[in-house]
């Protein structure tokens, strides 16, 4: 079910804060899927999913190596029992200091870890376009 970006649900919002390891999917070079787990971190606000990845992954390189001038269309997802939730968007590579120190310290809040050192690190930022889902409704205040 597609959902208004500019209006989400509080239990969709609540769905991405929650600790759920997610799917990437970007397009290899000849047009076919390639789909790994990922964490992902969502800011509604700003309309933007990061990923923190390494330099040298192969999802870095579809991203880099899309023909498309807007960034390539990506999604992510995640899924607990019937709970799902895809964010799709365009992607873009991004290595300045600040926001690859930005997405690691939101990594950390929603994974509750701080990820490795890794001086090749760089965040894959979707620029979110379109969100689907069915979320399980949040349990009533006490």
């Amino acid at each position: 079910m597609a959902l208004d970006l500019r209006n989400l649900p509080l239990d969709y919002l609540a769905f991405w804060r929650e600790r759920h390891v997610c799917t990437l999917t970007t397009l290899r070079p000849d047009g076919s899927p390639h789909v790994v787990p990922v964490g992902v971190t969502f800011d509604p606000e700003a309309g933007l999913a990061r990923v923190i990845t390494g330099k040298s992954s192969r999802k870095v390189r579809n991203v880099l190596e899309s023909a498309d001038p807007l960034g390539p269309r990506v999604a992510v997802c995640q899924l607990e029992r019937a709970s799902w939730a895809t964010l799709e968007g365009r992607a873009r590579i991004r290595t300045e200091p600040e926001r690859v120190a930005d997405a690691v310290r939101r990594y950390a809040e929603r994974y509750e870890r701080v990820p490795r050192e890794n001086p090749e690190r760089v965040v894959i930022e979707i620029t979110v376009t379109r969100a689907l889902g069915s979320v399980r409704p949040l349990p009533p205040a006490a």
